[in-house]
């Protein structure tokens, strides 16, 4: 029986990832590096890694990183700010499940990006804990951050069900040993979600996998 459902942030609640993508190609522009959504979906969404490291080949310094790094982050925060952006269907869904069933946040974001996301979104009056990007060493698609859910719940992997959006994602939950649920969004459709115990066309249809 699932006793706690671990919920990815961006992309699952909130529709960040094209703001993301935005701060990134904004950011390196400048560098004469143009960043397609397919190089993005690749980098960020399937491998997990960093697409300012196109950057590298520039010859950038550490230094030099670090500040665009910033930059990005900056700006990101900035498009943040500027929009609602909870997902059709997600607080009505939470609040189906609030009471029912023990529920975390566990994403890759920054602190401060989460923060500012759920400023106003109303959301995390559902959850029992959130884990962000400063909580583990590791970032998916490494299973650490499922591994640090799954001590701090104190469950064991049968107990819990993951529900993601990316490959990346799907692959941490895999990893760590837990069932995986996908509702995927504009940049991750056409991904290889083969592995995942269901693939949702709406948010709303979570609940009905909990029997």
């Amino acid at each position: 029986m699932i006793e706690a459902i671990f919920w990815d942030n961006d992309g699952v609640l909130v529709e960040t990832e094209h703001l993301y993508f935005q701060a990134t190609r904004e950011t390196l522009a400048p560098l004469g590096i143009e960043v397609s959504e397919q190089t993005f979906i690749d980098i960020s969404l399937r491998q997990g890694q960093s697409v300012l490291d196109l950057a590298l080949d520039q010859g950038l310094s550490r230094d030099g990183m670090e500040a665009l790094r910033l930059q990005r982050n900056g700006r990101y925060a900035e498009l943040l700010a500027a929009e609602s952006c909870v997902l059709e269907g997600v607080k009505e869904t939470l609040c189906q499940l609030h009471g029912q069933i023990r529920m975390a946040v566990v994403t890759s974001s920054r602190r401060d990006h989460f923060e500012i996301i759920h400023r106003s979104s109303g959301l995390l009056q559902y959850f029992d804990f959130v884990l962000t990007r400063e909580d583990y060493t590791h970032s998916k698609p490494h299973p650490e951050p499922y591994l640090a859910a799954l001590a701090r719940s104190g469950l064991a992997p049968a107990q819990c069900l993951v529900v993601e959006d990316s490959p990346r994602g799907l692959q941490a939950a895999i990893a760590a040993g837990l069932r995986c649920l996908v509702t995927p969004g504009p940049l991750t459709r056409d991904s290889d979600f083969s592995s995942a115990s269901g693939i949702l066309e709406s948010i709303r249809e979570v609940p009905s996998f909990l029997g």
